[in-house]
């Protein structure tokens, strides 16, 4: 790539920071300040691999830990305002980072003591419980914006005044002492469910993620998406799906994905001739995909296990259909963009070879194939299998000279991990306020009751309720938080209509992580938006339009569940994939609106009305749906040759222009 198509270092760390609070840490000038907060990390990330290898101590005290610990980062790497320095440190943050560890201290001497109080706190408990709520709110503000921090603040109110309310959402109301003393002595509150993932399998992943990417995983990504696709038609763009796909599958990470990988994707795609949100539209579709991509997805699959009580195994087989089915839709209308506006793909001399890329860092694919193994055939924890995979990944990396880890870049890594972490935990405890008010007034039941109230009997309607809600919810938060809020409060919605627990899951999943390319507040979009130069609000749309089979197929496998390959047989399972294929094609084509040349509105509406037919299929949709398939293959060849051909690239590339980018 040329220096022209490269974006300037400090122009992604503006655009990385504007989208993305994660990002605005401090960089001290002083040394020994420096070294307590990378020697803080490092020592979180040791004692998170010594625990899942030796086991945890008593639940409460582990779980307050973590938190406290990645609270005692927050305040040394984040500055209360933007306005501030961010080279040195303020007193009052060293003091908050104190008060952090205080509210753990405490429960490591009085845990025997709250046990046996059985719910009836003293002064002290409602004191340091009272620190540690505000602690988590100021955290969470400074961490991830004022989105979550609000919605929580706003269920604490509510847990507080909701005798005040009228309807199905009046409850009799609680005290601030119950609220705190639920909050902070309980594994229901800050301690609950959110964290305790956040504290296993969370942290595992995302040190797993940062020894990948130490060692070159995420080049590797780039080469082999590039040797794959690059010389295809319009072959960056199948290249940024490919990359982003897989690297976001891993780090979780929407916005950062974008970022990183879309400095390079980007440049590449304009320089060939898609428009700037365009450009920046499949990136962000992208990444935010590879969250729905087994096997990690993110760290959501082991979340969803360790809700539902299923095992991985199931989770990831589950979502692995819908996941290639969201990626064909996009990879259809990149397709056919690239036709009908004639673009190119990168000449083959200026492409890494497939077999060279594999032979300088192949090896690095290694621990993922181990990684697999241990979660689908061993019987092994997930948290077991974790910490082999990181084992096996720092020897694996030992194999070339290009990938080996020396003693700093270990540390380094292990520094990186748990930075990485303090984002997602830190949504973690906060998502707990407001889980836990949801716990003690009941106000999941109750909104799921609503949502099923307002669809009546129809469940199309209860679905479309529950996909309003989940993408609501959704925006501005990042994708764990964003699942954990729609599992509590969403998915009980489609339980009590009769859906399966697994289906439900899965279905809020998917809006939820989709509300990142969901305008107004399509943080996603909006970052790829900063690095091409295009209009926000339209990439945003773009991306919506890209996206547009993972806003159907959640549809598609709530009417039939064997594109879950739930409960089916292996006939049911090859036609269910056969016509979901089919109907995502007819979607892809329908909304780019070109085969073999451009379609008019009519049969675009009857094409996507086909696609739509595979919903719910059975043998008369699929005869239907195929019908018109054939139509429009039919009506679009004789149309190519009445216009003298297949319609010829309208916007020619020199090779010249193709090998610079």
């Amino acid at each position: 790539m040329s220096k022209e198509t490269q974006q300037p270092d400090s122009k992604l760390q503006e655009v990385l920071e504007k989208y993305d609070n994660e990002s605005r840490f401090r960089t001290f000038s002083s040394k020994p300040i420096t070294l307590i907060v990378s020697a803080l990390a490092i020592t979180l990330s040791l004692y998170h691999l010594y625990t899942s290898y030796f086991g945890t101590p008593v639940t409460l005290i582990h779980r307050s830990l973590h938190v406290a610990v990645v609270l005692g980062l927050i305040f040394l790497l984040y500055p209360a305002s933007r306005k501030l320095r961010r080279d040195k440190l303020h007193w009052y943050d060293a003091v908050l980072a104190l008060m952090a560890f205080s509210t753990t201290i405490y429960i490591m001497f009085e845990h025997t003591a709250i046990y046996m109080r059985g719910g009836m706190p003293n002064q002290w408990d409602l004191l340091f419980g009272g620190i540690l709520v505000v602690l988590v709110l100021e955290g969470a503000r400074r961490v991830t914006g004022w989105a979550l921090p609000v919605l929580a603040a706003t269920f604490l109110l509510y847990g507080l005044f909701g005798r005040q309310f009228s309807g199905i959402f009046r409850h009799r109301g609680y005290l601030w002492e119950d609220i705190v003393n639920f909050m902070y002595v309980t594994t229901e509150g800050v301690y609950g469910t959110a964290i305790g993932v956040s504290a296993t399998y969370i942290f595992l992943f995302i040190l797993f993620g940062a020894f990948l990417a130490k060692s070159g995983m995420g080049q590797l990504f780039n080469d082999l998406a590039l040797a794959i696709a690059g010389q295809s038609r319009g072959g960056p763009a199948k290249v940024a799906v490919i990359s982003s796909g897989f690297l976001g599958s891993i780090n979780g990470a929407a916005v950062a994905n974008v970022v990183t990988t879309g400095s390079f994707t980007i440049p590449l795609m304009k320089r060939v001739g898609y428009n700037r949100e365009f450009a920046g539209a499949v990136e962000a579709s992208a990444s935010v995909g590879g969250q729905i991509l087994p096997p990690i997805m993110g760290a959501a699959a082991f979340i969803m296990a360790e809700v539902l009580g299923v095992p991985y195994r199931d989770i990831a087989i589950a979502a692995l259909l819908p996941a290639l089915l969201f990626y064909l839709g996009v990879i259809v209308q990149i397709h056919l963009r690239a036709t009908k506006d004639g673009l190119q793909g990168i000449s083959r001399e200026n492409l890494p070879r497939v077999m060279e890329v594999l032979k300088e860092r192949g090896h690095l694919l290694i621990p993922l194939f181990f990684l697999i193994f241990m979660l689908f055939f061993t019987g092994k924890t997930i948290i077991y299998s974790a910490f082999l995979t990181i084992l096996v990944t720092v020897a694996v990396a030992m194999l070339r000279q290009t990938t080996r880890l020396g003693l700093k870049d270990i540390l380094e890594a292990l520094e990186n991990g748990a930075r990485s972490v303090v984002p997602v935990a830190i949504a973690c405890a906060c998502v707990g306020l407001i889980v836990g008010v949801a716990t003690l007034t009941g106000f999941g039941l109750k909104l799921a009751n609503g949502i099923v109230l307002l669809g009546g009997e129809s469940l199309f309607l209860t679905l479309v309720f529950t996909m309003i809600a989940c993408i609501v919810l959704g925006m501005g938060l990042p994708s764990i938080p964003t699942y954990i809020i729609t599992a509590t409060m969403a998915a009980p919605a489609l339980v009590a209509i009769g859906i399966e627990p697994l289906v439900a899951h899965l279905f809020v999943f998917y809006f939820g992580i989709f509300a990142n390319i969901t305008p107004p507040v399509a943080l996603a979009s909006f970052a790829a938006a900063g690095i091409s130069g295009g209009d926000q609000m339209k990439t945003g749309f773009m991306s919506m339009k890209l996206s547009i089979a993972g806003f159907i197929v959640p549809y598609i496998f709530v009417y039939n569940s064997s594109l879950l390959l739930i409960n089916t047989t292996l006939l049911e399972g090859l036609m269910v994939t056969a016509t979901s294929i089919v109907g995502v094609v007819m979607l892809g084509t329908a909304a780019e609106g070109y085969f073999l040349t451009r379609i008019n509105t009519l049969l675009r509406v009857v094409l996507f009305g086909g696609a739509l037919l595979f919903m719910n299929p059975n043998i008369l949709q699929d005869i239907l749906g195929f019908s018109i398939v054939l139509l429009t293959i039919f009506i679009q060849w004789r149309k190519a040759r009445r216009e003298g051909g297949i319609n010829q690239p309208t916007l020619n590339r020199s090779k010249e222009a193709v090998a610079e980018a």
